[in-house]
């Protein structure tokens, strides 16, 4: 089994076989990201891919029941490559439940909607989209390289097509004076897409992140953690998504929240009004576990 370099993945993923389809991110310009920059973007080898897969089926393939494709945008894979390993996974790892992906919306506008059906077809049951915003100006800022309007159209396609989408925001992105723009136009970005779930993580700088380095300059301001709150508060109000399995527990964030839209969002706001108004927060030294 071959990894190279640090192996990121989603918190859902906590106990998944994760396979390197990438190394790396295609895109990797990304302002508050560092999770691949001490890496060369490549689509690894087919044979070595397959080596991986077949070493893992055959010492524990029995007891897997989750597989995860990394890198940062595993989607970028040409098809018929992908469905030969959907297909490898489907033949030798006999009680999988699923098999998700990370995708940027530039991997799921660039697949025809009858590549993406096979895909879902073969097995890929979720893609995991990294959206931060919804607000273009924000977008451009973060040097993410998409705009609103494509993040919801790669979501509706990939709805249409079968195919799950988990949409992750990122609290903070816009400094003090731009939560509610930020905040406003993420929920538009969820209410428009509907997606099978959303997650909102706050926002946490490496020291050698460009935007680490904006904010030792001075040229840009963090939120607090009441201002991240309001933040949160701006966000759920406005949101208009029946269905929507929502997470904000992770790590990074200052009070935990779990939901579905839109049933739930009265007693989130509640928990939120509370914390504030009690200054509970995960302390700092946690938020970085």
């Amino acid at each position: 089994m071959q990894y190279e370099g640090d192996v990121y993945r989603p918190p859902s993923e906590a106990r998944s076989l994760i396979i390197q389809v990438t190394i790396g991110c295609s895109h990797n310009t990304c302002t508050f990201c560092h999770m691949y920059t001490g890496k060369q973007f490549r689509i690894r080898k087919r044979e070595e891919i397959l080596a991986d897969l077949e070493e893992c089926s055959r010492e524990f393939g029995k007891y897997v029941r989750r597989v995860f494709f990394a890198d940062g945008d595993a989607l970028i894979v040409k098809t018929p490559l992908l469905l030969e390993l959907l297909a490898y996974v489907k033949d030798h790892f006999p009680n999988v439940e699923r098999v998700t992906a990370y995708g940027t919306a530039s991997d799921v506008l660039r697949k025809s909607e009858e590549e993406l059906r096979a895909l879902a077809n073969a097995g890929l049951e979720m893609v995991y989209l990294g959206a931060e915003s919804g607000d273009d100006e924000i977008l451009l800022q973060i040097k993410k390289g998409q705009t609103a309007a494509e993040l919801i159209e790669a979501g509706r396609k990939l709805k249409r097509c079968g195919i799950k989408t988990s949409v992750t925001l990122i609290s903070g992105l816009g400094g003090p004076e731009g939560m509610e723009k930020h905040a406003l136009g993420s929920a538009k970005l969820i209410n428009e897409m509907n997606p099978e779930y959303a997650a909102i993580l706050s926002l946490q700088l490496r020291e050698d992140s460009p935007m680490a380095q904006e904010v030792l300059r001075g040229e840009r301001k963090l939120l607090t953690a009441d201002q991240t709150v309001e933040e949160t508060e701006i966000f759920l109000n406005a949101i208009d998504s029946p269905g929507t399995i929502f997470r904000s527990n992770h790590a990074s964030n200052y009070v935990s929240l779990a939901g579905v839209f839109n049933d739930d969002i009265p007693e989130m706001l509640e928990q939120l009004e509370d914390a504030k108004a009690r200054h509970r927060y995960r302390p700092e030294w946690m938020r970085e576990l």
